[in-house]
Parts: C-alpha cells; structure tokens; sequence
C-alpha cells in the first residue's frame, strides 16, 4: 500500500524544464506539474477529515441534548441506531480517511516533492558554466539546493494538511454557528477577518527575518566549508585564530538575525493571547445571553463552547504554520539567487553530438576578453593538424589557460569561432566535445572517492582488464595494492580522500593518467601536467605521457620548456596574440620571446646568471 502510493510520482524523472522561474509561486506552480493528478485528491481528502471534525464536535452538542431530552430507555429506543451508526463512523471510517489521507499527503506528496526538488535544482546547477561555480563558495550552493527541497514541501504540504484544513473547518464551524443562530457568526467573522490580517501583517515580517536569516546560515555554512576544505592551508599558514574569527563573524550576525526571528514569536504569543480572549469572550458570551433568553438549547452552548475552544487551541498551530510559511517563503527566495539563473553556456534542442575523425583543431579570429576592453584572447588564427603536437608558452596572462577554456567550452568565445574536424564546437553538444578530449592537469581534480571510482570517471562502462591497462601504462600499478583507507577499504576500493589529499603528488598525477588513458579520447590537453612534481616523478609521468600522446592531437602547457621542447611546434602567445611559432630549434633560432625564456630557465638550471 505504502509503496503504490510512494510511486504515483517519481522525484527523478528527466523533465527538462529550463531555468526556473524567478516568481516564489510560479516556481512551486511549476514542482507541483507533476502531481496534477494527485491535486484533487488532497483536496477532497481534506475536506472529507475536515468535515467531520466539525461535524463530530456539531453532534456531540447533539448527544448532549439527547440526554436532557430522554430518560435511558427513551435514548436507546428513539436514538439507538443513530448511536450505533455513528460508533462504528468513529471506529472504522473515521481512521480510514484518516489513513487514506495521510497516504495521499505522505506518501504521494511529500515523500516525493522534497527529493524532485532538490534533485531539479542540483541538476540545473551541474548545467552552470564553471565560472559560475568559481564565483561562488561550494558551500553556499550546496546549502541553497538542500534547503530549497524542505521549503517547497513543507509549504505544499502545509497547505493541504493545515491551511486547506483550516479553512474548511472556519467555514464549517460559521455554517453550524449560524444554524444555531446568526447572530453567534458575526462575532467569530469579526474576528476571522482580524486574525488574517495579522497573519499577513507578521508573515512579511517573518518572511523578511527568515530570508535574512537564510542568507547568514548559507554564509556560516560556505566559511565552515571554505575553512574545511582548505584546512591544510589553514594548519600550514597557522590560520585556526583567523578562520575562528572568519566564521565567528558569520555566526555572531546569524545569532543576531535569529534573534529578531525569535523576537517576532515572542510578540505573536501575547497578540494571540489577547485575539482568542477576545473569541472566547465574544462567541461564548453571546451563546449564553441567547440561552438566558430560551433562543439556544444546552446542547448547542455545548457545540458552540467546543468550536471556539478547539478554533482558540488551534490558533497557536494555525499561526505557527501560517508563518512557516512565510518562513520557508523566505528560504525558497534566498536560494532562488543561485537556483534561477540562467546557463550562460548552452547547447540548441537539435544541437548534434560532435563526431571527431581525425581530430584537426582550428581556432578562426578567436576573440575573448571576459567583458573586459583587455586581458584574454585578442583574434587568434591557429590551426593543428590532426595528430600534431603544439606546446604553448607565454608569461602569465597571456592567454594560454583561456585557450584551453575555450577549446573545453567552459566559455563561449566573444567573436570568432572554434572547430574540430569542421565543426563548430558551440553548435555541437558540450558532453559529446568534452568526451573527444582528455586533460591532465597540474591539480587532478581527484573526487572523495574509491581509486576505481576516479579512474573510470571518463569511461565508466570499462572492463576490468581496461582498467588494468590503463594503470599500468599510467605507472601506478605499483601503489594502488598497498592503499588503505581509515574504513579498511584497501586497492582499488579505498577512498582517496577529498581532492585526493590521502595521496602523493605523484600518486594522485597517476591516477589522473590513468584516467586519462582510458578515457582514450583523440585529442589531449596537458596543462602544467608535470609541474607541481619532483624530478624522479616528473620523469616517469613524462615517459608514461609519451606513450599516451601516441596518435592523438596535443595541446601542452607548460612553463618548464624542457617539457615540450620536442613538441611539432611550439606557439608563444603574448598579450592575448600569437606572438611566435615554430619548432624549438627555429624559435631558438630567431632569438624571440621563446628564446630568452629558454636562456633564463637554463641560465637558473646552471646557476648562471644570464642577465
């Protein structure tokens, strides 16, 4: 039972809805598509339990007037059957539409709308630019898609298990209120009308004080994460005192913030404390003057005393989960700053999967300045040919690392194109161009995860044998066996920790190889693959990377020349333009750029000075 109605929706579905909308509303209009079939059924679940609430309250004024009415044989024989009918309401079809609509609102709705929310929102923001995520701390993203799934839940299901219900149960108690005599209605509408217009006078209170605070728990949580994931910076530079004082700065304006949320709740208890007085004093004050007045049976004081009773009880509930949600209003907003925002790099619904036959590469008058009137790439016109190997060079900033950007479709370039094979690399899909093109880079980007795990990243349908292959040739062969994690995981199972700090530089520049050879893509990216190892390592991964440029088209970077000076040709780029190109003997030669940055490295090599 429990699972049929768990399925009706599933939360991970492929729907391709595009950047969710901006508006609050719009976007818990466009999560609840899904559950439009489910809708009308939470809807007439609520009524029915609603309904007889009140109604059973209604009765109850009834029985008591039966009592007063009949002597115990007269009740039974007038009333018996009625009795019975109703006992057996309470004993089996009471429970049943309760049960009925709690699988409707637990298992159906929220068991499902949580997970499809967050599961939305991380889907769409694996589909940002890189530099989306560079501009932003990890932990701040996080927290907004773990919260936003909560928010959005809580707040649909708060509708239909709280305010639909309530609702119902208002109009319900007016209905019986006026039955008995309309004048017993006008107060509580009064007071209806009062009452709601607080709730939407403190919900924009609370629903400000709660985005305010959301925002400073996303800051708390982003420092806290920043200081962890960079903690051996931290012990390194001494910094325990400074990240202390970094996150006590976030928390101390959390704790503020909280506070005022905190404050608010403490003046909505004395002003609900004075409206339901006011209710009581109103409602059951005039049921008894009418009583007095022979215009109302003891019975209905009873029905109408225990409406206003359980609607005063209920206030505290009803304005608790009214300002919830305001509250989760305001969280769905401050997540919404990272969640609805649009790609910046984007492929058409027709666009094609790049198909790499030889793997030529051509830049045509390639321009990209990052919105800046400098800096970056100013008009290259470049062209590898398919199994060529060009290393480039260039002092910092001059364009070499925005090349490789472009040529990955981190970014699209301002002017001029990029292709590969004839193909226009920003009309074709970008996992179809990134899966023709293998990168080791000088940090190997490895994950929390198994060994096994981040080789197969790029190829993850590999055979054992493969895999094997692949270490082999990446030299790790060697290690790998004798890994162990703090759980005993141990080879290919142990978990290298996060960015694979459990591991050496050369270890972890191995299995970035490794990853590399299995993925076997036609074109290679080198960037500063060696720069960041001692000579002994360097050597091996050197040698191991010969084998791996076999056949394919390279593009290396790298500051030290001795690294690519047997590359075809070497292009040196200065200022965001090609400045030089040609074999390392011509660049030589011609006494250039090239040249003197091959005179200073060897000069420091010998221990010359070459000034």
């Amino acid at each position: 039972m429990y699972r049929l109605f768990e399925s009706i929706v599933d939360p991970f579905a492929k729907r391709d809805l595009g950047t969710p909308p901006r508006n609050i509303w719009a976007f818990i209009r466009s999560e609840l598509r899904p559950f439009k079939r489910l809708l009308p059924w939470l809807l007439i679940g609520g009524l029915v339990v609603a309904l007889l609430e009140t109604w059973l309250i209604s009765y109850s004024g009834q029985i008591i007037d039966y009592v007063n009415q009949s002597d115990g044989d007269a009740l039974w024989g007038r009333h018996g059957l009625e009795l019975l009918a109703v006992a057996a309401l309470l004993l089996f079809g009471r429970p049943l539409a309760f049960f009925l609509n709690g699988l409707l609102q637990h298992q159906a709705l929220s068991s499902a709308m949580r997970d499809q929310v967050r599961w939305r929102a991380h889907t769409h923001m694996l589909g940002q630019s890189r530099e989306f995520f560079h501009n932003d701390f990890a932990g701040r993203l996080a927290n907004r898609v773990m919260q936003i799934g909560p928010a959005v839940e809580d707040n649909v299901y708060t509708f239909f298990e709280a305010v639909w219900f309530v609702s119902i149960y208002f109009i319900s108690a007016l209905w019986i209120m006026s039955s008995v005599t309309p004048a017993l209605a006008f107060p509580m509408l009064l007071w209806l009308c009062a009452f709601v217009l607080y709730i939407l006078h403190m919900g924009r209170r609370i629903s400000k004080a709660s985005e305010e605070m959301s925002q400073t728990r996303s800051m708390v949580t982003a420092r806290v994460v920043d200081a962890y994931t960079n903690i051996e910076s931290v012990k390194l530079f001494s910094g325990d005192s400074r990240e202390k004082d970094f996150a006590l700065q976030a928390a101390q304006q959390d704790r503020e913030r909280f506070m005022v949320f905190m404050r608010l709740w403490t003046r909505i208890r004395l002003d609900l404390g004075l409206l339901t007085g006011v209710l009581i004093v109103g409602v059951v004050g005039l049921s008894l003057y009418y009583w007095s007045m022979g215009r109302v049976t003891v019975g209905e004081i009873s029905a109408v005393t225990a409406l206003v009773m359980r609607l005063s009880a209920m206030t505290a509930w009803i304005m608790w989960v009214s300002t919830l949600l305001f509250e989760n209003a305001g969280k769905i907003h401050e997540s919404m700053e990272s969640i609805a925002k649009d790609h910046t790099v984007t492929d058409a619904d027709t666009a094609p999967e790049l198909s790499v036959t030889a793997g030529e590469i051509k830049l045509v008058d390639v321009a990209h300045h990052y919105g800046k009137d400098q800096g970056g790439l100013n008009g290259i016109n470049l062209t590898i040919a398919a199994g060529e190997k060009v290393g480039l060079v260039g002092r910092s900033g001059a364009g070499k690392t925005t090349l490789v950007n472009l040529l990955l479709r981190f970014m699209d370039p301002e002017t001029g194109r990029i292709e590969i094979d004839g193909q226009d690399i920003s009309v074709v899909q970008q996992e179809s161009l990134r899966s023709a093109i293998g990168m080791v880079t000088q940090e190997p980007g490895l994950m929390h995860r198994s060994v096994r795990d981040n080789i197969v990243l790029g190829a993850p349908d590999a055979s054992d044998a493969d895999i094997e292959r692949a270490i082999t040739r990446a030299d790790a062969a060697h290690f790998i066996p004798d890994l162990e994690d703090p759980k005993g995981r141990r080879g290919m199972k142990a978990f290298v920790g996060e960015r694979g700090v459990k591991l050496s530089g050369g270890q972890r520049q191995r299995i970035a190889l490794a990853r590399v050879v299995l993925k076997d893509a036609p074109i290679l990216v080198l960037d500063e693959a060696t720069s960041a190892l001692d000579s002994e390592s360097e050597a091996v991964i050197q040698n191991a990377l010969s084998g791996v440029m076999e056949g394919k088209t390279v593009i290396a970077i790298a500051h030290r020349l001795s690294t690519i000076a047997r590359m075809d040709r070497i292009v040196v780029l200065d200022d965001g333009q090609i400045a030089e190109i040609g074999t390392h003997t011509e660049l030589l030669a011609k006494g250039g750029l090239y040249a003197g940055f091959w005179s200073r490295q060897s000069g420091e090599m010998l221990g010359l000075d070459t000034e």
